[in-house]
């Protein structure tokens, strides 16, 4: 072999050695770059799904058993089927009133313990212990939210299945916000957290599936480069003898 030819061999090896590091490096960015543009992607927005509450007619008959719009408003004698849904159905109709509520109070049967009414109010009702106290001064933290709001709702349960709104009361004494932008209902706050983690779940899966296939990549890449580092090298060691060579020849 020539020294001409000793040397196209070793450049051309050392270009294909170049060619594929790069190639192999373009696949590794490439699956990177795809995988942080779904991460930074934003989530498709489902639309609100219209909720409904079952419940009964005031008849109480089984034949009455219906579905109740939430955008109604509550009256007295409503009937639901379970304490949950008239909470549903109360916390949907402050959401869309510009209110929050809360559980005001509930009573046990004295029999076996279970809940058999349930008293939910506007998230403003009542004061602050602090502020029946006369002669001192109390500095909080953060303000109370307490008015002495009014509005309410007292459901009671008249049989098994069957919880009646014995009471209703409509008018606040603050003002509501509009279209109920109160920020979003502990449901929803909790909907969006399961969202949130499902979504961290499969990037975390996506992110390990990313580094297995770069550690398997880098491996090639450190294996071939050895390869090719020791053919260099045999080639480096070929031309020094052929020119070597010529120099003793007369």
């Amino acid at each position: 072999m020539t020294a001409i030819g000793l040397h196209s061999y070793v450049l051309t090896g050392y270009f294909l050695g170049v060619k594929l590091f790069f190639k192999l490096l373009y696949v590794v960015f490439s699956s990177y770059y795809c995988f942080s543009v779904d991460l930074e992607a934003p989530a498709e927005e489902t639309p609100a799904e219209e909720k409904t509450v079952i419940t009964e007619s005031p008849t109480g008959g089984e034949s009455d058993v219906c579905e109740i719009d939430t955008r109604r408003e509550p009256y007295e004698g409503m009937v639901f089927e379970s304490e949950d849904a008239a909470k549903i159905f109360y916390d949907e109709y402050a959401r869309r009133a510009g209110f929050s509520t809360r559980i005001i109070s509930s009573r046990k049967s004295e029999r076996d313990g279970s809940i058999i009414s349930r008293h939910l109010a506007c998230n403003k009702e009542g004061f602050n212990a602090n502020r029946r106290k006369s002669g001192r001064v109390q500095i909080r933290k953060r303000e109370s939210i307490r008015e002495g709001c009014r509005a309410m709702i007292l459901v009671k349960r008249e049989k098994p299945g069957r919880w009646v709104v014995t009471k209703f009361e409509k008018e606040h004494n603050h003002l509501l916000l509009s279209s109920g932008k109160d920020g979003p209902s502990p449901d929803e706050k909790d909907r969006k957290i399961r969202e949130l983690s499902m979504e961290l779940h499969r990037a975390n899966q996506k992110l390990e599936a990313c580094q297995e296939q770069l550690q398997i990549v880098m491996s090639y890449i450190e294996e071939h480069a050895k390869c090719l580092s020791k053919t260099v090298e045999e080639a480096v060691k070929d031309i020094q003898k052929v020119e070597s060579g010529k120099q003793k020849e007369p």
